[in-house]
């Protein structure tokens, strides 16, 4: 691997130590958010790997006494965070280490929210001032390390997780989900593969394009977002094609953090569309969102098009918003991401299903333009046909 990866210290929107090998600080980072007695949370999947196995020597070398749960499925469920609250009380824990993906940053998050607390989870949904409900003195410290560049869960103060009884995916906010402390350290994006660094690239461009359309006025935000998807058209090609590229994989985690920073202002319909389709389906999110992207931008054209016009000269794209368009669906197809929902091996039998959930998804109040169920189901049409005319 290069010497080339940046390596910075910032405090955006937390504090973050960015650069490769910086995983060996998990145990100074622990003792500075008050972390002696981590509940280590990944996913099924990153638990048998080497580079979680490292992780947890260096704590446990560290003198530190970490616990270990990894019952988290790609879409997490409440069975998951019930799992993870128990085994959080039960080792005597006093805080997080949310390592992994979305799912295992997520997941973590929640259990030391719901550690300290008494309602049910589906209490705190980020819904007016559903968040106040908490004791926020229960909520326990998290330190997250990320070892995929897209979600940006671990800059974020939100937690996504499926309802199984309704099949919708729900998103659970308080200011202190916020992690104290991020280690963003690049090498341990390495051992993805080529399709993971695609889905979850994607996930950081549908965040940070999703923001910048986003109705509201944010100009802080919108100037993130513009960068993330510089970032994310000049190096996700390069990471997916050389696992090894440590520049292009540390460029790839910081426009994943960016575009959580972003989205603050507000997401959109491909959210709100990917969102069904996760919970129905179980299919990757960030991929889902790569799919959605374009067809939901030709959707918006008419409230967006001098917005992407000027994106498209920063980001040096001749053509204005056709010229974005086209570049966006090379992008798609020289990483490997379907052109239709059919690729994901999604049918046809639940539209009407989904695009009723698609309206209610909280993602849907920041779109440019106006949804409805039938916006909704004639969107998951088009991007089943793969027909960009049909929206």
């Amino acid at each position: 691997m290069s010497a080339t990866s940046p390596r910075a210290n910032w405090n955006y929107p937390t504090a973050i130590r960015f650069g490769a090998g910086r995983i060996a600080e998990l145990p100074e980072a622990c003792r500075a958010a008050g972390i002696t007695r981590p509940l280590f949370v990944t996913d099924a999947g990153l638990a048998k790997l080497d580079v979680t196995g490292k992780a947890m020597t260096i704590l446990k070398e560290a003198g530190l006494a970490p616990g270990f749960f990894a019952d988290v499925q790609p879409n997490p469920v409440e069975a998951n965070l019930t799992a993870g609250v128990a085994a959080f009380r039960a080792g005597g824990h006093d805080g997080v280490v949310a390592f992994g993906g979305g799912s295992g940053l997520d997941t973590g998050k929640l259990i030391a929210f719901m550690s300290g607390q008494t309602r049910p989870v589906w209490d705190f949904e980020d819904i007016g001032d559903w968040w106040t409900r908490a004791d926020a003195d229960g909520i326990a410290p998290i330190v997250a390390v990320p070892t995929t560049a897209g979600t940006g869960s671990e800059v974020g103060r939100a937690g996504v997780l499926t309802n199984e009884a309704t099949h919708t995916k729900k998103i659970i906010f308080h200011p202190k989900l916020m992690p104290r402390i991020v280690i963003c350290d690049p090498e341990l994006t390495v051992g993805m593969p080529p399709a993971i660094t695609a889905g979850t690239g994607m996930d950081a461009l549908a965040h940070c394009l999703e923001a910048y359309c986003a109705v509201g006025y944010h100009p802080m935000a919108e100037g993130i977002a513009v960068e993330g998807m510089r970032l994310v058209f000049a190096n996700l090609p390069r990471a997916v094609a050389d696992g090894k590229d440590i520049e292009a994989r540390a460029n790839m985690m910081a426009a994943a953090a960016m575009g959580a920073t972003a989205f603050q202002k507000g997401l959109g319909v491909v959210h709100s569309l990917s969102h069904p389709i996760g919970a129905l389906y179980n299919t990757h999110h960030g991929m889902t969102n790569g799919v959605f992207m374009p067809y939901v931008l030709a959707f918006n054209r008419p409230a967006v098009e001098a917005k992407i016009d000027r994106l498209a000269a920063w980001l040096g794209l001749a053509g204005g918003f056709d010229g974005f368009q086209s570049a966006l669906l090379d992008l798609r197809t020289r990483t490997g991401v379907p052109h239709t929902l059919r690729g994901l091996g999604v049918d046809d039998a639940r539209f009407d299903e989904m695009a009723a959930m698609a309206v209610d998804d909280p993602s849907t109040g920041g779109n440019p333009v106006p949804f409805d169920a039938a916006a909704g189901k004639r969107l998951f049409r088009a991007a089943y046909d793969g027909d960009l005319a049909g929206v």
